[in-house]
């Protein structure tokens, strides 16, 4: 009988496909390479089996078996099946997202003559070319010598055409175009594994005469052992051509070998402190530590929330739940919301741990992200630290799962599949009869309903360490602010006077503007137009340059769109009216650090935000300063507010943040408050009393008076109600539909098909709102359009959507125009 299997490929169809085996047979859960609408793509197997299709379709072979056993095991083959359920995603995407191993498949695409070109070809022999060609007579024969090379049917890689004709990208793609060429996507396996050479001494050889060149590169040989990377060593010896080297290998004299190069784990140095895992643990920490290690114990799944004060030791509390684990031969996995927090956190591993420890982010190179990836699933790293998609490591014998910071909006994944990294752990934990733990000090809404509700083990420590009081806050309210002094002002004088106060002291000062750039706003006084992008409908962020060979602009200065990353010139004159009068609005980080030297120009300071921190080692070195007292005041934006502990801190002033109190979002009271909760917990962390001073348009709103008070619980008690009143998570279940387009008139056409579907269709306690224009309805040159869905039920909702999908394909709405997000965090 013939065999054939279902594939799971990363496209945006709820559906495997099926193909013949002819060859090696895959198991299920090995990756496969198999034709695609006219590509190669890489797929999982997902079944094999008997059943030949009755369709009537053309069975395609499979082209390639890339694995001899399965590399998802039963448990996460079952946990995407979840996902693309729950998420209504589908499952080839899912899949995708849980390999990150495409350094191991190489993609290229490969030209071949059409018919179409090659009449063109025996044309152009027969008459000559045409010179009626927009292109340059030199293009012309190009495009000739092209066909020419491809005339015998071969297909041949970009790479092969531009050495042989000297044609370059855009003129193979114009000949796509003009049908003369046909284009297709080759995937082919690729070793991905990071060699380095490294030049070996012979000591036995007998030594010839030498020039110094060679004698340098022997000496310095000789001087380290007998061994050295080849790139250590043109470093130590630069002036010493490259040439040298290959004579002395020729000459017996040295060997090169390839050995498995180094991987940066990266972290932040103690600077004096002890590392959390040597801390003693006080009652609190050993009361919760308990109650985690008897889960563990007992076996099974058990999910707990660990609610603790900022500054009460939970990362204490977490590698000490993490040592349990290994010693019961298990492995443990830390998920943190953002890359900026991995390195303080691996430092601290790396010195618990030791090997043991692997990282997972997307700022590793696909190569170390395979690499570790591998070292994970093998079982050489019991010990995983990682953003949201390190929830999916394959982890061998997996027993604790904690998740740190649970509430941070970081762990949604904002492109398909739109999971919750935060929610997917608890599944995972589930699935493999794992203890997991969320931690925070300012608990998601959904989670402490789920505490409330007995679903969660509720864990709590209410006081810092070493009894230390939390910070004072203090309100400042710029209304009166601007009253008495007439001017507004970034800094209140309140501000000035502290930060001022706390630098003489030899104290270190953290201020919070939530903003990056220089202003957020660029209006004409005449006609009242903003400056927007010309790619989304929002205003462009001025960007003052910080030196003069910023080439972006003539000038130097630039506007940057941050949604899609747009970039111009700062126009002299309103693109509108044709005004001059331009003027700035809004103040940013880079704004708050340039008037900060201005106030405090003997302070040492420093900027943290998307424009400073921009590799995975800038947020390394600019910890290192601060944990170094090199910096002594520090402004950014909501990066200096998570999980930091920088003992010299002793003041934060935030700036700013309650402009979030009118956004159109039903969590902005709750972001706000665990925004001021969050960073107020960066001060006295040390011996020193810590004080906080939030400058406020709203300081009578009840987020940011309970933010004030440290009272968490008044807080829940007040968003509680409001978020019952108006069948808001977590008290109902929500998804937002997003239809989007290049066109407006297919969003808007697509929009209105959905919504008269909505109306005519009898939904089961299904509430739905709109269709509406989205908060931001253009971006990245696509427009958008959507609904909002409640319901008491999450089996209604699931239910609700997917007959909407299957509507929509009936009225060939393409599967990839609708966005579905199930539990969103934003509705922008």
């Amino acid at each position: 009988m013939p065999l054939f299997c279902d594939v799971a490929l990363p496209v945006p169809l709820d559906q495997a496909f099926t193909y013949a085996v002819d060859g090696v047979t895959p198991v299920v859960g090995a990756r496969v390479l198999v034709p695609f609408s006219g590509q190669r793509l890489m797929g999982v197997v997902l079944r094999v089996h008997e059943d030949a299709p009755t369709d009537g379709f053309e069975i395609k072979p499979v082209q390639q078996v890339l694995d001899d056993a399965a590399l998802l095991p039963d448990e996460l083959m079952k946990l995407a099946q979840w996902i693309a359920s729950y998420y209504v995603a589908p499952l080839g995407e899912v899949l995708r997202g849980m390999l990150p191993l495409a350094a191991e498949v190489k993609r290229h695409f490969v030209y071949s003559i059409a018919e179409a070109g090659r009449k063109v070809l025996y044309e152009g022999a027969a008459k000559g070319s045409s010179r009626r060609s927009k292109l340059s007579p030199e293009e012309q024969n190009r495009e000739y010598a092209v066909l020419n090379y491809l005339e015998g049917g071969e297909q041949a890689k970009m790479s092969a055409l531009r050495s042989a004709t000297g044609a370059n990208k855009s003129l193979l793609e114009g000949m796509v175009r003009k049908k003369w060429l046909t284009r297709e996507a080759v995937a082919e396996e690729r070793d991905a594994r990071r060699l380095e050479k490294v030049a070996v001494l012979v000591t036995d050889a007998r030594l010839p005469k030498l020039n110094e060149n060679q004698t340098a590169i022997l000496a310095e040989l000789a001087a380290v052992g007998g061994r050295m990377r080849i790139r250590d060593l043109r470093q130590t010896l630069p002036a010493v051509p490259e040439s040298t080297l290959g004579t002395l290998v020729k000459r017996g004299l040295v060997k090169i070998e390839e050995v498995a190069e180094n991987f940066h784990m990266g972290g932040v140095g103690a600077h004096g402190k002890k590392h959390a895992h040597e801390h003693a643990l006080n009652e609190a920490q050993m009361e919760a530590l308990g109650t985690i290690a008897a889960a563990m114990t007992k076996g099974g799944f058990a999910p707990h929330l660990l609610y603790g004060v900022t500054g009460s030791g939970k990362t204490t509390v977490y590698f000490a739940a993490m040592q349990r684990a290994l010693e019961a031969g298990k492995s443990a996995l830390l998920l943190v919301p953002e890359i900026g927090l991995t390195p303080a956190m691996t430092g601290q591993m790396v010195a618990a741990f030791g090997s043991e420890v692997a990282l997972l982010h997307s700022q590793l190179t696909p190569d170390e992200r395979a690499e570790q990836w591998h070292r994970i699933r093998r079982g050489e790293a019991r010990i995983v630290v990682g953003t949201r998609s390190a929830v999916f490591a394959p982890m061998v014998n997996l027993g604790l799962i904690i998740v740190d910071e649970e509430h941070d909006s970081s762990y949604k994944q904002e492109e398909t599949p739109r999971y919750h990294g935060r929610d997917v752990a608890v599944m995972r934990a589930k699935f493999n009869d794992a203890t997991v733990v969320l931690g925070s000090a300012t608990p998601s809404l959904e989670s402490w309903a789920n505490a409330e509700k007995g679903r969660y083990v509720r864990v709590e420590m209410r006081q810092r360490v070493a009894d230390r009081p939390l910070p004072a806050v203090e309100l400042v309210d710029m209304r009166m602010e601007f009253k008495e002094t007439g001017q507004e002002q970034i800094f209140s004088r309140r501000l000035i006077e502290e930060t001022q106060a706390t630098l003489d002291r030899g104290e270190q000062a953290i201020i919070l503007l939530n903003r990056r750039g220089y202003s957020f706003v660029v209006m004409c006084r005449s006609c009242g137009d903003k400056v927007e992008c010309e790619n989304c409908a929002i205003s462009m962020t001025y960007h003052k340059p910080v030196s003069g060979n910023d080439a972006i602009a003539q000038p130097g200065q630039r506007l940057e769109c941050h949604y899609c990353g747009f970039r111009r010139g700062v126009p002299k004159v309103c693109p509108k009216c044709g005004s001059e009068h331009l003027y700035f609005l809004g103040a940013g980080s880079q704004q708050g650090e340039e008037r900060l030297q201005e106030i405090f120009p003997a302070a040492r300071i420093g900027r943290m935000d998307r424009d400073t921190v921009r590799g995975r080692s800038d947020m390394e070195r600019l910890l290192s300063r601060l944990h170094a007292g090199e910096i002594n005041l520090l402004v950014g934006t909501q990066m200096i507010a998570k999980g930091h502990d920088i003992h010299g801190v002793t003041l934060v002033g935030v700036v700013g943040a309650d402009f979030a109190l009118g956004l159109p979002d039903f969590r902005a009271a709750e972001r706000v408050f665990q925004l001021l909760t969050q960073v107020s917990g960066r001060a006295g962390r040390g011996d020193l009393r810590g004080k906080v001073l939030v400058q406020t348009y709203h300081p009578d709103h009840y987020a940011i008076q309970f933010a004030s008070q440290h009272d968490y619980p008044g807080f829940v008690g007040k968003e509680m109600n409001y978020r019952r009143w108006m069948h808001y998570p977590p008290n109902a279940v929500l998804a937002n539909v997003v239809i989007q387009s290049e066109r407006l008139e297919e969003a808007t056409g697509w929009s209105s098909t959905l919504g008269r579907w909505f109306q005519q269709t009898r939904l089961d306690k299904v509430r739905v709102l709109g269709p509406a224009a989205a908060p931001i309805v253009r971006l990245k040159r696509i427009y958008r359009y959507h609904f909002v869905l409640k319901a008491e039920q999450r089996q209604a909702l699931g239910t609700t959507l997917r007959a909407m999908l299957a509507f929509a394909e009936t009225q060939g709405i393409p599967r990839r125009s609708l966005v579905v997000d199930v539990d969103p965090v934003h509705l922008m």
